[in-house]
């Protein structure tokens, strides 16, 4: 991606599409930096890394009136844990670059004077690393029945390593409990011709978000994927994924 002008940051927190009432979305990483200077270190500094943190800072308009507007999301997540997921100026296509994390959200303002647009603030603090990954599956894509996504070549998960997920179901339909449960599954190459299930996301029949990753085992497949299955009476769900190694 070369240089750009943000206009079209998509954001995702747990089950809410903020992109359409945020026009200020910031993302940050810092390592901690400890000292371990000493009477060998010749008269410099030396340091290693310590802690590590992330947080997202977003602002916009304010809407509330159901589970898919960002007042109830703000309400329902304050204090509590949720996935995040930011893009910048793409469509969150499979393969668009995704950053995401697991993180708390630990603020949230609304309103200003008379006169003016209702404005919202938050911001969240990671409770998992930033990852930087992939979209796995689009925004806009409607699914209806039991599938796979399409595959990406994120590589091998080293030991020491994980494979990050995201989920944000981001609307529900149909009757009889209208139920998703997604997973992520590796291959060797890109046909899944052997699939092997990774990690399972807990299955879902409301709007809402989650986040996972394998247990630190090493995996020499390369090619990764979002699947799912669905039941319900005439179901149909939107949501977003994201994978990423880190």
């Amino acid at each position: 991606m070369s240089k750009t002008v943000l206009v079209n940051v998509r954001t995702f927190a747990a089950g809410v599409d903020v992109t359409g009432v945020s026009n200020k979305i910031e993302l940050s990483s810092e390592v901690e930096v400890k000292k371990t200077t000493n009477h060998g270190s010749g008269g410099w500094d030396e340091v290693v890394g310590g802690l590590g943190s992330a947080e997202l800072a977003g602002e916009g308009q304010w809407e509330a009136g159901d589970v898919t507007k960002v007042d109830d999301g703000a309400w329902a997540g304050l204090g509590g844990l949720a996935p995040w997921t930011v893009s910048a100026n793409n469509a969150a296509n499979v393969g668009d670059l995704a950053y995401f994390m697991q993180a708390m959200r630990g603020d949230y303002k609304m309103f200003d004077a008379v006169g003016e647009v209702a404005p919202w603030t938050s911001t969240a603090k990671s409770s998992w690393p930033l990852v930087r990954g992939q979209f796995a599956h689009p925004p806009g894509t409607a699914r209806t029945a039991t599938g796979t996504g399409t595959g990406l070549n994120l590589g091998a998960v080293a030991a020491g390593k994980r494979l990050y997920a995201s989920l944000h179901v981001l609307s529900v339909a149909g009757t009889a409990t209208p139920t998703i449960t997604a997973r992520v599954e590796s291959s060797v190459d890109n046909t899944f011709g052997a699939a092997t299930t990774r990690a399972t996301f807990a299955a879902a029949t409301a709007v809402g978000g989650q986040v996972l990753r394998t247990d630190g085992t090493a995996y020499t497949d390369t090619w990764w994927r979002i699947a799912w299955t669905i039941s319900g009476t005439t179901p149909s769900f939107l949501f977003a994924a994201a994978l990423g190694i880190r």
